[in-house]
């Protein structure tokens, strides 16, 4: 489907949660000590299951237009389920955003797949982070850190990752925090429903529409002029317009 096929919508989050943590009084950040070990190569790490099928399509939907630009993907870290890792009161804990965007990170020296992200050891502070939300939603807006470590409180004190996105791909919700004075804070998109996020210096946005067999909403790039960065088939489809514009068979 081309992007003029698709529907943008603005969607303004309500959940209860995020109004709560905007609006009512924060408890104090408790002083932890917080080190950046590389994780040991004999670390066992989870292997859960993605949550729904959409989960993989929606992260390689945010990837994908990224990759015919050489400035974004170079020494870039941009993966799905990854751990990212600190370790707090000595104990390393690690949690697998659904979709981290990290530039710069160090090169990877070693023969084995990277297997996990430590910041400020490997690189710099995750530029965002995302959650895409089942229904049945777990530790997203969890502030827990004393027998577990919720994912809220790992983002935003533990790592401090300036941009934290929420998404709830049934319904097409997203909710954008950014770090300030050490707190997430909810913010207000801009008249196109969209949000620009620094580091990538794009603005994220809600369309609806089908890519790769699924039909429904998708989280989607748009460059500081307001263009839809294309996926790969849009790429081809605008292309093969153009040539007949022209005159030209595509198909031949």
């Amino acid at each position: 489907m081309s992007p003029s096929q698709g529907e943008r919508r603005r969607f303004e989050p309500d959940h209860p949660l995020s109004f709560n943590m905007r609006s009512l009084p924060q408890t104090p950040v408790p002083q932890l000590t917080i080190t950046w070990p590389q994780l040991p190569d004999n670390f066992p790490l989870p292997d859960d299951p993605v949550e729904n099928t959409a989960q993989p399509l929606l992260a390689a939907a945010l990837r994908q237009p990224l990759t015919v630009f050489p400035d974004l993907i170079r020494d870039a870290l941009v993966v799905s389920n990854f751990a990212l890792c600190a370790a707090i009161q000595g104990r390393i804990i690690c949690k697998a955003p659904d979709w981290m965007y990290v530039r710069p990170v160090k090169p990877w020296q070693f023969p084995q797949p990277r297997r996990s992200y430590t910041p400020n050891t490997e690189g710099v502070v995750p530029q965002v982070v995302m959650e895409f939300l089942s229904a049945t939603y777990g530790e997203e807006y969890s502030v827990e850190f004393t027998e577990g470590v919720g994912k809220w409180f790992f983002y935003e004190q533990v790592i401090q990752v300036p941009r934290y996105v929420i998404f709830r791909p049934d319904t097409g919700r997203v909710e954008v925090y950014e770090l300030e004075s050490r707190r997430y804070q909810l913010q207000t998109p801009d008249a196109d429903g969209r949000y620009w996020i620094p580091g990538l210096d794009l603005f994220l946005g809600v369309w609806e529409g089908s890519h790769e067999g699924r039909t429904g909403y998708w989280l989607r790039w748009w460059n500081a002029q307001g263009g839809l960065l294309l996926w790969s088939e849009e790429r081809a489809e605008r292309l093969a317009e153009q040539l007949r514009q022209l005159g030209v068979d595509p198909e031949v």
